[in-house]
Formats: C-alpha cells, structure tokens, sequence
C-alpha cells in the first residue's frame, strides 16, 4: 500500500524545487549571442546578483555547479604555495579548502565541531598569531547543508579585522544566497561564491563569484589564473567574454525568471519566510525529539540555519528505513545525512521555492513515517508547527 501518487515533492537541499516560472522562462528558442537581447540580459543579471550579494563590487557567472565556482574564486586571488586558512563546521569549508590545495594551496583548517558554529574569537587568536602575515586568506561557508549549522559572517569579518590582519574573507554562500540576509561589502567580505540550484531556485549549472575591492587589488598578481575562470577576460568588452565562449543561454531565462520572483516578493520578505518556515520545522523536530531517538545536529538552537534542518539518530541507528519510507511510500524525497553524520540521519530542505503546505506536508509525511516504523518520538510535532505558523503568520 502506497500513497505517493500524484506529485513527488523534492524536500533535498538543492537542487531545490523549481518554479514553474522558471521552467516555462527555459521552453524558448535560443538567441543571438551577440545582439542587444542577449547583452541587456546579462547586464540585467549581474546587476541583480550584485543586489543580492550586498555589493557594490563586480559580480561574474560561469557555466559550472558550485565546485567550479569554488575553483573560480581561488584562482582569481591566490598564488601557487599561499597559505589558506579553513574554518571548520561541516564539510563544505573542507571541500573548498581540498580544492584549493589540489590547486597548490597551502591549507591549515581551524579545527571545529561538526555541531557547532565557527567561534569568531578562535579566528581572531589565530591571525594575532600569525605574525608574519601568511595567512592569504579564509575560506567559511555562511550555511553548510551537511551540519545545518550558520556562520556569523558579519562577527568573522569583525573578528579579521580586529586582529588587523590583511588575509581575504572568501564565503560559500551556496545555501544560502537569496534566502537568509548576505551583506558582502558591510560585513568586509572579499569574495563570495554561489550556485544556482538553492535558493536561486534555478537549475543546476550556473556559478557565480563576487569580488569586492581587495579582492581586485589580489587578482592583478593572482598567479593561479587560468583562462575559463579568469576576471580579466570576462571584464572584456565583447559579450561572449563574460561567458569565456558562448552563454549558457537557457539556465540565464531561468535565473532572470527566479530572481525576478526574488526581487517581486522582496528581500526582506523572501528571510522572512525562509526564518518562518525553518523555525516551524525545529517546533517539530524539537518535538519529535522528545522520544530521545532523533535529536537535531546542531546543538545550539542559535547557530541552526534557516535553509535546511539537520536530524541525527541518537544511538547511531541508520535512517535510511525512514528516508525510504518517506519517499516510497508518501513521494516526499528527504535529504539523506552527509559527512560525520551520513547513514544515520536525514535533512529537511526549507529554501528556495517552498511554501507553508510544502513544509507542513513534509513535516506530516515524516511525523507518519516516525509512527509507521515504530520511531520513539514526542507526539505532534506537526500540529506544533501549524500552531507556530498560525500565530506567527496572524490573520
């Protein structure tokens, strides 16, 4: 017995849910590369990715997943053999700072806890104490879909600063661009990265990097500048150099579709509703963790982000019976645990494009799948959620 007929609903932490705007924006014929169109399209779209990013620097978008463009915002700033500095709180920061060193970085990780957030004073003791000033740069993800933990950007680049250390602020916003409030220029970020398939709610296949001040001081002696990714050349005047060769045409109908959702709904609005949406979904883990199963990753209640809560069983069981039962029998398709703690946990994606009937059905399914299996767990946990939201979203 089944009842996943109907719609699947994708509740993974990207690629996200896609509007329907935005898939019907990509059904289109191609067009002129180099015409008026195309070239008002782009400058419309860097224009807007500027706006989201909180920055008044250059922003540029590559044909790649997010991977590529962590290799984007190295190459444009570092030398072979700079030393990196990695801050530790899931598993992404470490995979941008593998790529570095494979890309002939020097790589140091501030060692963290995969259930806590970066402490902004661990950061500061470690650049007072880096006399000599070898430290280049750090690389922090604001949110990492693993942990579900989120940094405090603005206390790092507080934390750089007071130690009076020169060394580049570089953030993967990945998971959370377009969904929780990323002020690059006033919180001293010097480069910051992203994809398309989160909370930009478009498919997967755009990267984009932004560069603010120092980070353009950097690039001009940047000695791991390679052709496809290079700032220089996609600063040129010609249009296919923004692209470094011809624009991935049909993933930028989409993204202008998603970001003219964004920007119609409002910034402001947009945090809202993911801040509305997550804390609903902790009412109900929190409840569900009652039964002393399913306990949520991150320890502190302030440092759980607000694009995707991470679940741990609390004895080691494997999740997997859950993840499958959700899925197979309800057509909900939750996030499977990654990094320390992958096989025994699930995540529920909250971003992008996602209502409260999209939260409030995953929520149902999951508390259903808890009861079907014999999961202990505090009763209601999505009645908890519907109560928070009915009071926070009054009439």
């Amino acid at each position: 017995m089944s009842v996943a007929a109907g719609r699947e609903f994708l509740a993974i932490p990207g690629p996200t849910v896609m509007p329907d705007a935005v898939l019907q924006a990509m059904q289109r014929p191609a067009i002129d590369i180099y015409a008026g169109p195309a070239v008002a399209l782009t400058d419309g779209l860097l224009r807007d990715l500027s706006t989201i990013f909180g920055t008044a620097g250059k922003t540029y978008i590559y044909a790649a997943n997010g991977h590529g463009a962590w290799e984007a915002a190295l190459t444009n700033v570092l030398s072979r053999g700079d030393k990196v500095l990695v801050l530790e709180s899931g598993r992404f920061a470490i995979g941008w700072g593998d790529a570095a060193k494979m890309l002939g970085a020097e790589v140091e990780v501030l060692p963290g806890d995969f259930r806590r957030a970066v402490r902004p004073e661990a950061v500061e003791a470690r650049l007072r104490k880096d006399a000599k000033g070898e430290i280049k740069a750090l690389l922090v993800a604001q949110i990492d879909t693993a942990s579900g933990v989120v940094n405090d950007i603005e206390a790092i680049g507080a934390a750089v600063r007071a130690a009076g250390h020169d060394a580049l602020l570089m953030v993967d916003t990945v998971a959370s661009l377009g969904c929780v409030p990323f002020a690059m220029d006033a919180w001293g970020v010097d480069v910051a990265m992203a994809g398309s398939q989160k909370g930009l709610m478009t498919p997967p296949g755009l990267g984009f990097t932004a560069a603010g001040p120092r980070a353009r001081a950097a690039h001009k002696k940047a000695g791991m500048r390679t052709p496809y990714w290079d700032w220089t050349f996609r600063d040129g005047e010609v249009h296919y150099h923004k692209y470094c060769g011809t624009p991935p045409e049909h993933l930028l109908f989409g993204l202008r579709a998603a970001l003219d959702m964004i920007l119609a709904e409002g910034l402001e609005n947009v945090f809202a509703r993911h801040r509305l949406l997550a804390e609903a979904t902790r009412r109900a883990v929190d409840v569900w963790s009652e039964g002393q199963a399913i306990a949520f990753n991150i320890s502190e209640p302030d440092e759980r982000c607000d694009t995707v809560t991470a679940v741990v069983t609390t004895g080691g069981e494997s999740a997997q019976p859950l993840v499958d039962y959700c899925a197979q029998k309800c057509g909900v398709v939750l996030g499977r645990a990654l990094g320390k703690s992958e096989g025994r946990g699930f995540r529920i994606a909250h971003m992008g494009h996602v209502n409260a009937p999209m939260i409030l059905g995953t929520l149902g399914v999951v508390e259903m799948g808890l009861a079907a299996l014999g999961i202990p767990h505090g009763k209601n946990g999505a009645a908890a959620a519907v109560e928070y939201l009915a009071k926070a979203v009054p009439a």
